[in-house]
């Protein structure tokens, strides 16, 4: 991996896991939490969704859209593990 291709990672993994802040309530994990649950998110969707027929569309903004999905089911996950 190229130091292009990390950054890409690290700014698809931050903006994902932040809208997915959003939209989760809890006002998320900060920066470097943020960052590290878009790209455990985008790991997620990009295993999860091909298994269950989803295909989006590549790009950048794909795979915003693919780590938001896959960073909305973990901090799913990590709310009901809270409780």
């Amino acid at each position: 991996m190229n130091a292009k291709a990390l950054i890409i990672w690290l700014i698809v993994g931050a903006v994902a896991g932040w809208l997915a802040g959003m939209v989760v309530k809890g006002g998320g994990y900060g920066l470097i939490g943020n960052i590290i649950v878009g790209i455990v998110g985008g790991l997620i969707a990009g295993w999860l969704l091909p298994r269950i027929g989803v295909a989006i569309g590549g790009g950048v903004i794909g795979a915003i859209i693919n780590a938001f999905i896959g960073a909305v089911i973990l901090l799913v996950i990590l709310r009901l593990i809270k409780l």
